[in-house]
């Protein structure tokens, strides 16, 4: 998708100065992408230490990777230096655990409760404390504060999804001036943000446990968020660059098929269906009006006082199917992982797509950082043009 030439923005929002916002989308191991993504673009402004997104967002895996960026805001280089270094060695056991002991254990416990050996429900299949330990050593959130301060921060976001209430809330820190709002089941919160935000935003569903945060329980931020770049607008972007992790146009062909599809298959389009499918809708509607726009004269949006305003958008997604990457990699996953996915059809290459959300090894994020690297360099003069004086 190229870039657009304006979008639906609070009108709060549009007396502020001109700021750049990044927005990062879930979607498990497949954020290495967005590494890549990000070493391109420090390449193509020539290694700045100025931050060139004052406004930072991120949903799931994506909401590690943009409060990583925040926290290092007065070194852009050295942000992207750290992350590039963190996805490059990634293993699983840093993420979730993969030991014999809790495999076995996770398994057990599911067998018992489907057969009503039990009365104590599984709260997830995979254990992620290893998460926060590898977040503490990634990350000082004191520094958040400190940049913002500083002015090499204007704001950074991270959003959850609340299992009672349904609503889709994003938790920001920010500057002076940035209020909090409230749409149709979604919210912005302002919060001094640690550890719990980003381990509920990323928390996929039956995947990992739900975390609580403050009244309620949250899991992975992509479900039920209807508008992933809304947060960017309201927090004052006036141009956003997105980072997708699916593969735009993926699910366009259709094929006949008569083999009954796996639970891996039918596991891994639910996960697409919510890390991909309304990223695609909140843009088409962003085209949608930006086209009207278009054709408004600003005199008219002014005297008939229209909450709406020019906002470019670059989206950038892969342009190889990351399933097809996964396949190649699926060995490297760990004995007792590929053990208890086996039975779910995930280690064959139709079923790789749900794989693909767990692969956090060295190899498979290797191949994505440099699958986004390439794909940015294909791009460079739409991202050189995203980032000239408005």
């Amino acid at each position: 998708m190229t870039a657009a030439a304006g979008t639906q923005a609070p009108a709060q929002a549009a007396a502020r100065p001109g700021r750049a916002g990044l927005v990062l989308t879930g979607g498990g191991a497949r954020a290495a992408y967005q590494v890549g993504v990000l070493k391109a673009v420090r390449e193509l402004l020539d290694a700045p230490q100025a931050n060139p997104f004052p406004i930072v967002c991120g949903t799931s895996a994506g909401a590690v990777n943009a409060t990583s960026l925040a926290a290092q805001a007065d070194d852009f280089s050295a942000a992207v230096d750290n992350l590039v270094q963190t996805w490059e060695t990634m293993r699983c056991e840093r993420i979730y655990r993969t030991d014999v002991a809790h495999i076995m254990g996770s398994g057990a416990r599911w067998l018992a409760s489907m057969m009503l050996l039990t009365r104590r429900n599984p709260i997830s299949l995979l254990d992620n404390s290893p998460l926060r330990e590898t977040i503490d050593r990634l990350l000082r959130f004191e520094r958040i504060q400190a940049n913002i301060d500083a002015g090499a921060l204007y704001a950074v976001c991270v959003t959850a999804s609340g299992y009672t209430s349904g609503q889709s809330v994003s938790f920001y820190q920010g500057g002076a001036g940035v209020e909090g709002w409230e749409r149709r089941q979604r919210i912005g919160a302002a919060v001094t943000l640690k550890v719990e935000y980003l381990l509920a935003s990323a928390a996929l569903p039956f995947i990992f446990p739900a975390v609580k945060v403050h009244r309620e329980y949250f899991g992975d931020g992509s479900m039920r968020q209807i508008a992933p770049v809304s947060p960017a607008l309201h927090l004052g972007a006036d141009r956003v660059f997105i980072v997708g992790t699916g593969r735009q146009g993926d699910d366009l062909a259709r094929a006949r098929s008569s083999v009954y599809p796996s639970l891996a298959q039918i596991a891994g389009h639910a996960l697409n269906s919510i890390f991909l499918d309304t990223l695609m809708v909140d843009l088409e509607r962003l085209e949608r009006i930006n086209r009207t726009l278009s054709v408004v004269p600003p005199e008219t949006r002014a005297s008939g006082k229209i909450a709406l305003r020019p906002v470019k958008v670059l989206f950038l997604s892969p342009s190889q199917s990351i399933e097809r990457v996964a396949a190649r990699f699926l060995h490297e996953l760990p004995r007792t992982v590929r053990f208890i996915l086996r039975p779910t059809g995930a280690l064959s290459r139709s079923g790789s797509n749900l794989a693909s959300y767990l692969l956090f090894e060295e190899g498979f994020c290797r191949a994505l950082i440099d699958l986004g690297y390439q794909d940015t360099m294909a791009r460079s003069d739409d991202v050189r043009t995203f980032f000239e004086d408005p």
